[in-house]
C-alpha cells in the first residue's frame, strides 16, 4: 500500500518543489506567475468545474451534502469570531482564515490524483463551500477590510467569475439531464474526451503555482501555528459531525467520505489577499496560507492511505 500512497503523494510534492525552484531560479516571476494563474483561473478551472457539475448526479444526496457543507462553513466562521482573541493582534482576518477551503486551486487537483476522472464526487462537497465563499465569506472578508458587501455585489461576483460561470453552466445542463442524454452517444464520448484533454494539465499547473506562492515568515510562526492548530481542531470536529449526520441519512459512500476528509484538510481560500487590503496583516495572512498548504500536503498522505483501505 505504501507504493500506492507514494504514487499519489509524490507527484504533489514534486510539482510544489518545482514551483519553488521556478521561483528561486527566476524561471517564474510575478508577471509570468500572474499569466499562469490567469490561464488556470479563466480557462482550465472553469472547464474542470463544468465537467464536475455536468456529470454530477442531481438527487437528494447532492442537496443534503450541499446544505451540510454550507452550514459547516458558517459554523467555522462563527468559531473564528469566538476564538479570535487567541491570535491578537493578528485577529482582524482570523475569522475568514478559519472557514471555507481552497477547493478550486487545490481540492480538485488533489482529488484527481486519488480518483482520476471522478471529480463529480468532489464537486458534491465543493458546491456548498463555493456558494458560501461567494456570499457569506466575501461579506465577512469585506467587513474585516472595513467595507460592506451588498446582495447585488454578491450576485455580481458569482455571475462574473469565470470559475462560477463554468460551475453554473455545468449545474444547469447537468440538472436538465443533458449529460445523461448524450453520454451513451458518440457526441458524448467526443465531448468528454475533448474536456479530458483540456483539463489534463490542470493539476500539475495548479501545484506548480502553489509552490511558487509558498512564503513563510519565521517571526510569525507562533500566531500562524496557533491559527492553523485551531483551524485543524475546528475542522476535525465539524468534519466528524457532518459525516455522522450525512451517513445517518444516506448509505455510506467511501469516495464521498474521502472527498469530505480532503475538503476539511484544505487551507483557507487563496483569494483573501486579492479581495481585501491586508495592510500590516498581509504577511500573517500569506504565511498562514503557505504553511496551511504544506500542512494539507502532509495530511494528504493520510487521506490517500484511507482511500486505499
Amino acid at each position: 500500500m505504501l507504493i500506492s500512497i507514494l504514487s499519489m503523494v509524490l507527484p504533489v510534492l514534486v510539482m510544489i518543489l518545482l514551483g519553488r525552484l521556478c521561483a528561486v531560479s527566476g524561471i517564474l516571476n510575478d508577471e509570468r506567475h500572474a499569466g499562469l494563474k490567469a490561464i488556470i483561473g479563466d480557462v482550465l478551472l472553469p472547464v474542470v468545474l463544468f465537467q464536475a457539475f455536468f456529470t454530477a448526479q442531481y438527487d437528494g444526496k447532492l442537496l443534503l451534502t450541499f446544505a451540510l457543507v454550507f452550514v459547516s462553513c458558517l459554523l467555522a466562521l462563527l468559531a473564528g469570531y469566538a476564538l479570535r482573541r487567541f491570535v491578537r493582534p493578528y485577529d482582524r482576518f482570523f475569522p475568514v482564515l478559519m472557514t471555507s477551503f481552497e477547493g478550486g486551486l487545490l481540492g480538485y487537483a488533489l482529488f484527481a490524483l486519488l480518483y482520476p476522472g471522478q471529480t463529480a464526487t468532489y464537486a458534491m462537497v465543493d458546491i456548498g463551500q463555493t456558494m458560501f465563499a461567494y456570499t457569506v465569506f466575501m461579506a465577512a472578508l469585506k467587513q474585516a477590510d472595513g467595507k460592506k458587501m451588498t446582495p447585488k455585489e454578491m450576485a455580481l461576483g458569482i455571475v462574473t467569475n469565470k470559475a462560477c460561470i463554468g460551475m453554473l453552466a455545468g449545474i444547469v445542463l447537468g440538472g436538465l439531464g443533458v449529460y445523461k442524454a448524450i453520454a451513451p452517444t458518440g457526441v458524448g464520448a467526443i465531448l468528454m474526451q475533448t474536456i479530458g484533454f483540456v483539463t489534463a494539465p490542470t493539476s500539475a499547473l495548479i501545484l506548480l503555482v502553489v509552490g511558487y506562492q509558498l512564503r513563510a515568515s519565521a517571526k510569525l510562526l507562533c500566531p500562524v501555528a496557533t491559527t492553523l492548530g485551531l483551524r485543524l481542531v475546528v475542522m476535525a470536529v465539524i468534519c466528524g459531525l457532518i459525516s455522522r449526520v450525512l451517513f445517518a441519512l444516506i448509505p455510506y459512500d467511501r469516495q464521498l467520505m474521502v472527498a469530505l476528509m480532503l475538503q476539511y484538510t484544505l487551507p483557507a481560500p487563496f483569494i483573501i489577499p486579492l479581495f481585501a487590503d491586508m495592510k500590516d496583516d498581509g504577511e500573517y495572512v500569506s504565511t498562514t496560507l503557505s504553511v496551511g498548504t504544506v500542512l494539507t500536503v502532509v495530511l494528504f498522505f493520510f487521506v490517500a492511505a484511507f482511500s486505499l483501505m
